[in-house]
């Protein structure tokens, strides 16, 4: 058993499912309103993924800009490839976080969402990052606190126990607590910080709660044993955010936090 995810296939549709929903592409929109990215620049997105904020960035650059999306998951590389095939200003590579390619100052600005949680060594990541924007450049880091949570569950005790399981596969599941000391300590100035929520009042199939009910129960089914979950434990933990949907009493609420960081002149 792994306390990771495995990005493979599969995961990387599912995935792509879930940044489809409204709630995500919500997100996504405050993303680039905060990034505020411009013609002609030169761009990085550090766990494109699908590569669905990518191909936005790639029509804002314009022809004369430029987009350079990595991320570990060569699946996630492929889609994101077939996604902005008519964008050549779009460019996707396999790539890890804190090992990061390109010349010192190479960029103007760097985008990362729900990455850097997954990323064990944080100081790295960010001298990285650090590294590869010009002076001037932004950094725009969006990761959630998983403290945060608030899903409502006619067993408190078993719901607690399902996140706390849910909570091994991230390097830092709190890592937004910390991110502003970081970015300072990095060398970046901290320009501002958002509440992004994730909010879904009552039970929609296409949601970004739907998704993560669904992800969370592969990986409590894979890895619970070890947290004392039974497998009739996990399924009636399930059972009951259905039937909290069919009474209309489903809640869930989650909240992400989005910096913007500028590296000094």
């Amino acid at each position: 058993m792994s306390n990771t995810i495995d990005f493979d296939e599969r995961t990387a549709k599912a995935v792509e499912a879930m940044y489809l929903t409204p709630d995500v592409v919500a997100q996504r929109a405050e993303v680039i309103k905060a990034l505020a990215p411009k013609p002609g620049e030169h761009l990085l997105d550090i766990g494109a993924g699908p590569g669905l904020l990518a191909y936005d960035l790639a029509r804002l650059a314009g022809e004369n800009g430029r987009v350079l999306g990595i991320d570990t998951s060569e699946p996630m590389v492929k889609m994101a490839r077939t996604r902005c095939a008519a964008l050549p200003q779009a460019e996707f590579e396999v790539g890890d976080a804190v090992k990061l390619a390109g010349v010192e100052g190479a960029f103007d600005a760097a985008v990362s969402t729900q990455v850097y949680e997954y990323v064990a060594d944080m100081d790295g990541a960010l001298k990285a990052l650090h590294r590869v924007l010009r002076p001037g450049g932004r950094a725009l880091i969006l990761d959630t606190d998983w403290d945060s949570i608030v899903w409502h569950a006619s067993d408190r005790r078993l719901m607690q126990r399902v996140l706390h399981c849910w909570d091994d596969h991230l390097a830092d599941p709190h890592l937004p607590a910390t991110l502003a000391v970081k970015l300072r300590r990095a060398g970046f100035t901290l320009m501002r910080m958002d509440v992004v929520p994730m909010t879904s009042l009552g039970y929609q199939p296409h949601s970004y709660a739907a998704g993560m009910m669904h992800g969370i129960l592969g990986f409590v089914r894979a890895n619970g044993e070890r947290h004392g979950l039974s497998a009739d434990e996990i399924q009636t933990w399930y059972d009951d955010q259905l039937h909290l949907a069919e009474r209309g009493e489903f809640f869930f609420s989650l909240n992400r936090y989005m910096f913007l960081a500028v590296k000094p002149v």
